[in-house]
């Protein structure tokens, strides 16, 4: 499926599908980009929805922003993202896929949205900080006087990005929502997404030999069947 660039208030992103009142933001995970929202916006086209794709700060044509993948700075973009959507669209929805679905969490929890679909999200960030603090073997006193600790898994640990998180908890979440969960999720228990879901009246599929990283044949096709009743279910 072919996407046509263009800038979104100045962050670079995809337009795919035909014109259409109704659109879908997708945003991507960590280590993602625009360019993998190719699938699902093939599944919404044919549903009667237009996706756009954007870049996060340190990913795709962004690369050199990578400081900037901070819930500070992402927040507020992504406000400003969907406000300028909304001039384009009657019905605007969301797409997010682990990070990125948390981030859209954070940014639209009082927005007006038709419907939201989330692939493996982060729904409770500070316990997953806590278990790379873990795995890390770094505890509280330690991060908050360093500040920030690189780690052997490629993930830098930050007091201010925790004090961030702990003064802004994902707790109120009123649009309807799909949510399709690995079984085998090593970052979020399944515990977690579950009361997520139950406290906000969320669609929750589990995908038992689903991962968090959904990326096999047969997990890819799982992810298909998930997205596409979803949009059915739209409307």
């Amino acid at each position: 499926m072919r996407a046509e660039a263009f800038s979104l208030n100045g962050v670079p992103a995809l337009r795919w599908g035909r014109p259409s009142r109704r659109g879908f933001l997708y945003l991507h995970g960590q280590g993602g980009s625009k360019a993998e929202a190719e699938a699902f916006a093939a599944a919404a086209a044919e549903a009667g929805w237009q996706t756009v794709s954007i870049d996060l700060p340190g990913h795709g044509d962004r690369a050199a922003e990578a400081a900037d993948l901070v819930p500070w700075r992402v927040v507020p973009e992504l406000r400003g993202a969907l406000a300028e959507l909304r001039g384009r669209w009657d019905r605007a929805a969301f797409f997010g896929s682990s990070l990125g679905a948390w981030f859209g969490l954070l940014a639209y929890p009082d927005a007006s949205l038709a419907g939201a679909l989330l692939l493996s999200p982060v729904v409770d960030m500070e316990a997953l900080i806590r278990k790379m603090m873990g795995w890390a073997g770094v505890s509280e006193k330690q991060l908050a006087r360093e500040g920030i600790i690189p780690t052997e898994f490629g993930q830098d640990l930050s007091w201010a990005y925790l004090r961030y998180v702990r003064a802004h908890p994902v707790r109120r979440w009123k649009t309807p929502t799909a949510i399709l969960y690995g079984g085998r999720d090593h970052l979020t228990d399944r515990g977690t997404v579950e009361a997520f879901a139950a406290r906000n009246g969320c669609r929750l599929t589990v995908e038992t030999a689903g991962e968090h990283w959904f990326h096999t044949p047969e997990q890819l096709a799982a992810v298909d069947r998930w997205q596409r009743a979803a949009l059915a279910d739209l409307g």
